[in-house]
């Protein structure tokens, strides 16, 4: 379950980086507004799945709420994602 937990958010992380640096530019500065709306709809799905994801995992792991909180937050924060999957993966080095 981590496994998918990490997965999940990083691959988030990724879409939300790519709307933020890439697809809002090209809409903000080429006026260009396609790639918001292909990027937004896919960032906002990967973010729903990732919300399921992190409470089935909250529950499976017994995380405190804020441990969740921190998670939810850290979600919507550029860059935090990959920082938490770090200390995630030294926490649970032994799950595969």
């Amino acid at each position: 379950m981590i496994n998918l937990y990490r997965k999940t958010a990083i691959i988030e992380g990724i879409s939300y980086l790519i709307l933020l640096f890439i697809a809002m530019p090209i809409k903000y500065i080429f006026d260009i507004p396609e790639p918001v709306k292909y990027f937004g709809w896919i960032h906002g799905v990967l973010f729903l799945f990732y919300m399921a994801v992190l409470i089935i995992a909250a529950v499976n792991y017994k995380w405190s709420i804020k441990r969740i909180v921190i998670y939810v937050m850290g979600s919507i924060l550029p860059f935090v994602p990959f920082i938490l999957d770090k200390n995630l993966k030294k926490e649970y080095a032994q799950a595969k």
